[in-house]
């Protein structure tokens, strides 16, 4: 809630003196510019936000992780001896997922193992960038901000609107 105010604080003067009519109806640039500078800004400061929040569950829960250049949070605590995904394959995996704050949202002893074709889409984009690091039997733990999860909206169901959400999965095969 407290970002929402930062949110509006930032937005509400580009809004008042940035769609001010003077008498002329013309794009104008600098408007449009000044607006997307003030979402950038108000974007970094809710990203900074989400690294301070995984940083500290990451320190509570003792746990030993790797960031990739997206903010994708991972650790592959079992290693398998099987084929690596690849992009294009069909990936089946076991999986649990859970909001920072321990909230299980999904798993697959209820609602089945997860298939997908990797790099078609169809699934999170943190949970496509992390399989790929992964080989058949692995298990990992991904950490995923909004920005790779379900982003603003949330997924409209078990996830909230702007959710760090927590994978643990174990890939179980890859085929084509």
């Amino acid at each position: 809630m407290k970002y929402s105010f930062l949110i509006i604080f930032f937005l509400l003067p580009v809004m008042l003196f940035g769609c001010r009519d003077k008498g002329k109806n013309e794009y104008n640039e600098e408007a449009v510019r000044e607006t997307e500078r003030a979402l950038v800004g108000a974007n970094r400061i809710l990203v900074k936000k989400d690294q301070e929040k995984i940083k500290a569950y990451i320190g509570r829960h003792g746990l030993t992780l790797s960031e990739t250049t997206s903010g994708l949070w991972y650790g592959i605590y079992r290693q398998g001896t099987g084929d690596r995904a690849e992009p294009g394959l069909l990936a089946t995996l076991r999986y649990k997922v859970f909001l920072l704050d321990g909230t299980k949202c999904y798993d697959s002893d209820s609602l089945g193992v997860k298939q997908f074709r990797i790099g078609q889409g169809g699934v999170e984009s943190g949970l496509e960038e992390g399989i790929l690091m992964l080989r058949e039997g692995d298990q990992a733990r991904f950490i995923m901000p909004p920005h790779l999860a379900h982003g603003l909206p949330g997924d409209s169901n078990q996830i909230p609107a702007r959710a760090i959400i927590l994978y643990d999965v174990e890939l179980l095969n890859v085929q084509p």
